[in-house]
């Protein structure tokens, strides 16, 4: 008898890939939204917006800082476009911006109620993956490092647990890093896992989102 409701209320392989497709639909928006940001912001001055050039500038800022912390969305695009409309000078700008952004979506991550990860995975049909939010959430960082050590495959994820801050960094510079949460949802997993102090998160940015606006001004400079 218990197998038989069992089998009535296990999710069909419809239901779950309806499911799915919702979240991959959402990401998509929120992507090609991002993008419509960024081509919206970058377009050409002429003199008679001079004065509206300091308003224009700080919504860009802002939408910018948005972007960037908001999971999934391509907010390097109205990065680059604040750059191309400012200048090379804006470069030290959108830097102490990036820096924000991802600080403040490490933060959310870690005030950021598990339960709801976890309710989250149970809609997607993830017993596993909510499984294991549960046990983490009862866990100090220690404690949830070595269950990751235990539960993650024994390939590459190891590997990455332990070089944890360079896989940070790698994944801030990855080209189309949007796809898999841009800025803003790598800080959040990272600020949810708790397995990294926000110092060290902060370090880690200040250092792996440099290069590019450095790149910037230096190409300014230069030209």
């Amino acid at each position: 008898m218990d197998d038989s409701k069992q089998d009535t209320i296990a999710p069909t392989k419809k239901e779950r890939l309806i499911r799915l497709t919702i979240v991959l639909v959402v990401i998509l928006v929120l992507n090609i939204a991002g993008t419509w940001l960024g081509h919206l912001v970058n377009f050409q001055l002429f003199p008679r917006h001079d004065a509206m050039l300091h308003t224009i500038v700080m919504v860009s800022i802002f939408v910018y800082v948005l972007l960037m912390a908001t999971p999934f969305m391509p907010g390097i695009e109205v990065g680059l476009a604040v750059m191309l409309l400012m200048g090379y000078k804006s470069a030290l700008l959108i830097y102490l911006c990036t820096v924000l952004a991802v600080s403040i979506s490490f933060i959310v991550g870690r005030i950021f109620p598990l339960q709801l990860v976890q309710s989250f995975f149970q809609w997607l049909y993830l017993e596993k993956a909510s499984i294991l939010v549960r046990q983490l959430a009862l866990l100090n960082q220690p404690e949830r490092l070595e269950l990751l050590h235990r539960k993650a495959p024994a390939k590459f994820a190891p590997f990455l647990l332990k070089h944890r801050f360079i896989t940070i960094a790698l994944l801030l510079n990855l080209p189309g890093n949007a796809l898999i949460g841009g800025g803003g949802g790598i800080g959040l997993l990272v600020g949810m896992s708790g397995i990294v102090p926000f110092y060290k998160y902060f370090i880690i940015v200040a250092v792996a989102v440099f290069p590019v606006p450095l790149c910037v001004y230096l190409q300014g400079v230069l030209t």
